[in-house]
């Protein structure tokens, strides 16, 4: 997954202005014109780095005259105290960008360093991580990206992408089988169907329509391991829905070909890192 360089100045910009707005009132009047200095990132805590590449741009973007040469690049494994990229040029520059390049660095990095580790605790299963729509509004692409780079893989990227009946439109429409059937004669034939079912009797109907994709939401383990004996292979199976780290290895051992979490994306924790000047 590579993402368009106009999105991420957007995204930029976008932080810049909001934390800028139009001039910053320590450091402008604070230094003069000119004054250089030296500075790095630092880990403070074990993960996977993602977003050093934005964190870059952001220095480029806010005043230039600054080197930036990356230690580590983006899918690193970070120990702490790695130094994971260092800085050297206009002081101004280097202050304005510090917090809006941390943020998202830091952010990123959080996301596919929580990814990783679901990817870790599903090893020797069939089973892969992905993430959902449950994202920050404008920071989809960038949240998607660091769930590839954790090792995990994208969900559909927005309602465009895939059809997908949730709870809400079967029981507004009256149930699987009429909503399956009135879909399928509308969308077009590279699209595929998945349906959410809340029990096997479920299953059993969304198998009986010819459903690709079945999501097993908030079903036991002992059920979704029922689940995929009954369907043998006839449909894809996901599992989510109060899906943690203490459990999420016992929901792989069932034999699901997917696990999704929206917590990779709405819930994580920043990965810890600092940005220091040499004295």
């Amino acid at each position: 997954m590579q993402l368009l360089q106009s999105y991420v100045d957007q995204i930029i910009n976008t932080a810049l202005e909001e934390d800028i707005h139009y001039v910053d009132v320590t450091t402008d009047y604070l230094l003069p014109d000119g004054h250089t200095s030296s500075a790095y990132y630092i880990a403070k805590d074990n993960g996977i780095l993602c977003g050093i590449d934005i964190a870059k741009r952001v220095f480029e973007i806010v005043g230039g005259g600054v080197s930036f040469s990356e230690c580590l690049t983006d899918g690193s494994e970070v120990k702490k105290g790695d130094i994971i990229a260092r800085m050297e040029g206009d002081t101004k520059t280097l202050l304005k960008g510090e917090r809006t390049a941390l943020n998202i660095l830091q952010h990123m990095s959080g996301i596919a360093t929580a990814t990783n580790r679901c990817v870790e605790l599903v090893q020797g299963t069939n089973a892969k991580i992905t993430d959902t729509r449950k994202t920050l509004p404008g920071l989809r692409r960038l949240q998607k990206y660091a769930v590839t780079v954790g090792g995990g893989y994208n969900h559909r990227y927005n309602l465009s992408e895939g059809a997908m009946l949730k709870d809400n439109h079967i029981d507004v429409y009256g149930g699987i089988t009429p909503a399956v059937t009135a879909l399928r004669k509308k969308i077009g034939h590279m699209t595929k169907i998945e349906v959410e079912v809340r029990n096997l009797d479920e299953l059993q109907e969304a198998l009986a329509v010819g459903c690709e994709i079945i999501m097993l939401d908030n079903m036991s383990c002992e059920d979704m391991a029922k689940a995929v004996e009954i369907t043998a292979g006839r449909a894809m199976l996901e599992a989510s829905g109060n899906i943690t780290s203490a459990n999420i290895a016992q929901v792989a051992a069932t034999g699901v070909d997917i696990i999704s979490l929206g917590a990779l994306t709405h819930s994580v924790i920043c990965f810890d890192i600092s940005m220091r000047f040499d004295k």
